[in-house]
């Protein structure tokens, strides 16, 4: 799209006219003042930025919308993004957090705005490549003999040959493999989620389509690629709907068009930074290193294949290498293996630890993992002008993916020995720690290197690509303001950020209120709080009808309050984890159709994105506050960056994110216009704290209770 074809207000009012159609077309979609009034902000963003090549620098537009419960923002989004993306012959990208939104999104609102739509409107779902198989290596694994060893196969069994069992689970292995195989002949379009049921990881990894293992149009099997088959029809819709993983993937790889030339929606976008941090998190596995001994071999045999001479020292750089990866193990648990034995398994890394105590083994990681890439980049490079040569050489493709499958752990080695080893500034926003699980006999030691500020990650990979863009969640603002997330997000101070709050239909004040509930422990003597509102809530419990949820901030309060119940009670109660969500939930509402009280008992994940509307949750109980855990790496770390850069770590961080969190929680409690909910919150310091209060008043507007200890 050329930035001199330009028509901002007439697509901005094309916009509003879309959704005003809608609404006339629809059955049952009736206008409300809030949804109208974000489709104007909505379409004045996505009419407004400047895509593809401009003669300066581009106009951007993003609106920051923060839309109530009961708004109806996808609607909103969808009815003015569609048609406007359709006027200025681009497409729309939405991007989502949760697996159900996206299927809200597929199979129920953009059938129906397609539905209302004059003109037509495709829509599909852009996956990562992990989610396709590969068929190349599909049929290389279910041809397979039983007892051959791949050398793909970068796992840590014994060297001793493999014992009956083990032949059987192969065998069963190749089997699967071959089923694939047949259900690709019968139509099966190789997409892991339309398999009838999912296979296991260790069953699909294998098999899974992968970028370092991919030769493109050299593979034999492209013209039949999964992967690529679903990228060809990307390229033919109006809307691509994808979650932020992908969508911060995609700043280093072409996954999704170039969002330049794109309009942007960010659903759920209170994830956002969340998911920046992951995406650039880095750690390495000190344990499982058999895949480092078969690295050389793997050179060696491409060496041979082409002719090629291979580079000096690479025996020698992988055997420095597994020698210092072995060093790191013995000297992290000769120092820390109390702390690594501990309930949560991780050690934080001060840097004079790092530098001192871990330097010069990291310093040996970083230089032969560079020296093994370089070897196998370079390969990969001679490789890839073979293949345009011989295009169908399955021989060739077989080396290249035998080639790639090292670049992930040594990638890996490499980035997290890089974090590792940063110091000064970078240093101080960069959270680094070790990690102890044990599995059996097995234990699993890693070290992580991660970053602190996603705003800065934002800031620097994905918001100069972005021209147009609308993030919208029902949870933006923290204790009433927008500036925690702009922050975390990478917008402060964004000239071309434009926020709104657009308040919920619903009537607080009528359908609901929220009690604090007063106990004599303090929240901070953990055993007595804990008895306390456990004993509080069983005679809550006793006395509901109809459903109700119960969220915890902790696994150990949840079972503590489950086994205070008597066993009447327990009958009515469902714990999070003794059945699949969805199961739960389901179970849930059978027993409130009929008649019977029914209480799910849940952790911080059924405090977002759960839906239970009407008599399904008429009382909503928050055990506590729900503030971070003190004891993760990444927080700790923000908080002593933010001590040292002359903020308050408490107020600036600790509090903001806990309002985001409560805010989420208490949505739990109203869904439509028609329910009534009461929230019940066991923690006096939200009314005799001043952050308390803070948090308190970035709540919607329901009455407070205050109930005194008994």
């Amino acid at each position: 799209m050329d930035a001199d074809d330009k028509g901002d207000s007439n697509w901005e009012d094309l916009g509003l006219r879309a959704y005003d159609e809608a609404v006339a077309r629809l059955a049952g979609f009736r206008p409300r003042a809030g949804q109208r009034a974000m489709v104007q902000e909505v379409a004045r963003a996505l009419a407004s930025g400047e895509l593809g090549e401009t003669p300066q620098e581009p106009v951007r537009a993003v609106a920051v919308v923060q839309a109530g419960t009961g708004v109806g923002k996808s609607a909103a989004y969808l009815t003015a993004g569609t048609a406007i993306a359709k006027a200025r012959k681009t497409r729309l990208v939405i991007s989502t957090s949760t697996i159900a939104l996206q299927s809200q999104l597929l199979e129920k609102d953009l059938p129906a705005i397609a539905a209302a739509s004059p003109v037509p409107l495709s829509f599909a779902l852009a996956k990562g490549r992990g989610r396709y198989v590969c068929k190349d290596k599909l049929l290389r694994h279910a041809l397979i003999e039983t007892a051959s060893q791949d050398l793909l196969d970068l796992g840590d069994e014994p060297a001793q040959p493999p014992s009956s069992a083990e032949l059987q689970l192969r065998a069963q292995r190749v089997s699967f493999y071959r089923a694939l195989v047949d259900a690709t002949g019968a139509g099966w379009d190789g997409d892991r989620d339309s398999l009838p049921s999912p296979p296991a990881p260790e069953d699909w990894i294998p098999v899974a389509a992968e970028r370092h293992t991919c030769t493109v149009k050299a593979c034999p099997q492209f013209d039949d690629c999964a992967y690529y088959r679903a990228r060809r029809k990307l390229a033919d819709v109006d809307v691509i709907v994808t979650n932020h993983d992908l969508l911060l993937a995609s700043m280093n790889a072409r996954v999704l068009p170039d969002l330049s030339g794109c309009l942007l929606v960010v659903d759920e976008a209170h994830h956002l930074p969340k998911k920046a941090v992951d995406q650039f998190a880095a750690s390495m596995d000190l344990s499982r290193l058999r895949w480092l001994d078969k690295a050389p071999k793997a050179l060696q045999g491409v060496a041979t294949e082409l002719e090629l001479p291979l580079p000096e020292g690479l025996d020698a750089s992988a055997r420095e290498l597994r020698g210092a990866l072995h060093e790191l193990a013995r000297l992290i648990m000769d120092n820390f293996r109390a702390e690594l034995q501990g309930a949560s398994g991780i050690r934080r890394l001060v840097e004079v630890e790092v530098q001192e105590l871990l330097g010069e083994p990291l310093r040996q990681v970083a230089a032969h993992t560079a020296t093994l890439m370089k070897a196998a980049n370079g390969f990969a490079t001679e490789l890839k002008a073979r293949m345009r040569e011989q295009p169908g050489s399955t021989r060739l493709t077989a080396l290249y993916a035998s080639l790639g499958a090292f670049v992930p752990p040594l990638s890996a080695a490499l980035e997290t020995a890089e974090g590792l080893l940063a110091e000064g500034d970078a240093a101080r926003r960069t959270a680094k720690w070790c990690s102890c699980e044990t599995e059996g006999s097995f234990i699993t030691l890693k070290l992580h290197a991660c970053p602190i500020l996603p705003g800065d990650l934002l800031r620097q990979h994905l918001w100069p690509r972005v021209r147009a863009a609308v993030l919208t969640s029902a949870t933006l603002t923290s204790c009433g303001s927008f500036q925690f997330f702009l922050r975390e997000a990478g917008l402060s101070g964004d000239p071309g950020v434009r926020t709104a709050a657009v308040p919920s239909p619903f009537d607080y004040a009528a359908q609901g209120a929220i009690v604090v509930r007063q106990t004599k422990a303090s929240p901070k003597d953990l055993a007595a709080f804990n008895a306390e509102v456990a004993a509080l809530l069983a005679q809550d419990i006793a006395q509901l009808q109809g459903g109700g949820l119960a969220l915890f901030t902790s696994r150990r309060h949840l079972q503590q309050a489950h086994d205070a119940l008597d066993e009447s009670l327990r009958e009515r109660v469902l714990v999070q984890g003794a059945r699949p969500r969805g199961a739960l939930v389901a179970e849930h509402a059978r027993r409130v159709r009929a008649g019977q009280a029914s209480v799910i008992m849940g952790l911080a994940s059924f405090g977002e994105g759960l839906d239970l509307p009407g008599d399904l949750c008429r009382q909503l109980w928050i055990t506590k506050l729900p503030f971070g855990s003190p004891d993760d790496p990444v927080s700790e770390a923000r908080a002593e960056y933010v001590q040292a850069s002359g903020g308050n770590a408490f107020s600036d961080l600790v509090v903001p994110e806990t309002g985001v969190r409560l805010l989420q929680w208490t949505g739990r409690g109203i869904r439509t216009e028609t329910d009534t909910a009461r929230i019940t919150i066991f923690d006096r310091r939200l009314t005799e704290q001043p952050y308390g209060r803070r948090i308190l008043a970035g709540l919607p507007p329901y009455p407070v209770e205050v109930v005194p200890a008994g």
